[in-house]
């Protein structure tokens, strides 16, 4: 059984930074590109970041460049999101994401992943 477990959530105010963590069971981790999604009241699941199998190509969405950094540890099983400098416009559920096609292909849409977590609550004060 896959499963994608989340931790680091949390509240922080604008300026502040957190980091999530995505620890990985179930599945041979460095055969999967992995990303992080969020998901703001009201609105779509949109991409934030990802990473490919060997950590050494990263893509994120324009709003988030120069401040996030995906990165992952294959032999600790686990993908990380550090967010620096973050904004209340960050404020959304994060959500890690598993996919068998390149990392790339999660920027185009959730389409491409084929295991989620359970999401991490990220709250952004002014």
């Amino acid at each position: 059984q896959v499963q994608l477990v989340q931790s680091g959530g949390g509240l922080v105010q604008a300026g502040g930074s957190l980091r999530l963590s995505c620890v990985a069971s179930g599945l041979i981790l460095d055969q999967y590109a992995m990303g992080w999604f969020r998901q703001a009241p009201g609105k779509e699941r949109e991409f934030v970041a990802s990473v490919s199998w060997s950590g050494s190509t990263t893509y994120y969405t324009d709003s988030v460049k120069g401040r996030f950094t995906v990165s992952r540890d294959n032999a600790a099983r686990t993908v990380y999101l550090q967010m620096n400098r973050l904004e209340p416009e960050d404020t959304a559920v994060y959500y890690c994401a598993a996919s068998s096609s390149h990392a790339y292909d999660l920027s185009r849409g959730t389409g491409y992943i084929n295991y989620w977590g359970q999401g991490s609550l990220v709250t952004v004060s002014s």
